[in-house]
């Protein structure tokens, strides 16, 4: 059921990846709600994932860019400006990449190269593709930039590693770049901190399974999917939410508020 939320609205969504990905069920929920965007990714993502049949299924323009390259960033605004027709209404953020993890690095000793290549790729990516489009007056007035967190970067989880550095400075990207955006543009930024979610870069992480299990049996609604999250996105975007900036939302089921579920404690008493 679509209630063209996003009817005339004007778009970027990166970080679609395949069809596990958050931002690809962003994507077809944002074309079902009436919105046209462009597609992006860096360039060796897109080689690796299968972002053609997402385009071909949306209508949209794929144009790669390295999101911590602001000559790229500036270049992806003003081409989907050219596509589209107009100035962006959203952008969704959905980039994230540790080269730690993906060695297996544990935090406590980390390659700090590997870790600034963290906080540049998931974290300060944000504040160039906000500082470019505010340049470029790119976004128009009351659009939408969400950006996808983790609670990892209130609390502290282990095996999530220099990510949760990461996302704890996106999150005061959020906050801060918000407050200068808001004031200058009325344009809005939020993140949303996602339950353990099946994707792909998510199911990299050493333990995912357990730890997905773990959430699942914590939260009173259960794990939210990708594709709830998507409708939570779409919801950001719209104009229904004109008055929500600066904000880190929870999309989780309730895990990040319940101290602890009766499953839980169950299979304590089993042991």
């Amino acid at each position: 059921m679509t209630h063209n939320l996003l009817k005339g609205k004007r778009g970027i969504i990166t970080g679609a990846l395949d069809s596990n990905s958050i931002a690809w069920k962003v994507a077809q929920k944002a074309h079902a709600e009436g919105a046209i965007f462009t597609l992006s990714n860096a360039p060796i993502a897109l080689r690796m994932g299968e972002i053609k049949k997402l385009a071909d299924e949306t209508g949209s323009q794929i144009i790669p860019a390295d999101a911590t390259n602001v000559e790229e960033l500036t270049a992806l605004y003003q081409q989907s400006m050219d596509v589209l027709g107009g100035k962006i209404d959203f952008v969704l953020h959905s980039i994230g990449m540790s080269p730690n993890i993906r060695k297996n690095l544990p935090y406590d000793a980390l390659n700090y190269d590997f870790m600034v290549k963290s906080l540049d790729v998931s974290a300060l990516s944000l504040h160039k593709m906000l500082s470019v489009a505010k340049k470029m007056d790119a976004i128009n007035e009351s659009g939408s930039v969400v950006a996808l967190s983790y609670i990892a970067a209130q609390r502290a989880y282990p095996f999530y590693n220099d990510m949760a550095d990461a996302k704890a400075t996106l999150e005061s990207i959020v906050r801060s770049f918000g407050y200068h955006y808001g004031k200058a543009k009325k344009v809005r930024v939020n993140s949303v901190s996602q339950s353990p979610t099946r994707t792909t870069a998510g199911s990299g992480i050493k333990g995912f399974d357990d730890f997905y299990n773990f959430a699942d049996s914590i939260s009173p609604l259960g794990n939210a999917s990708a594709e709830d999250c998507a409708n939570y996105c779409i919801t950001l975007f719209s104009d229904l939410t004109k008055m929500v900036t600066m904000q880190n939302l929870y999309h989780d089921g309730g895990y990040s508020t319940t101290g602890v579920s009766a499953e839980v404690m169950e299979g304590f008493k089993a042991k």
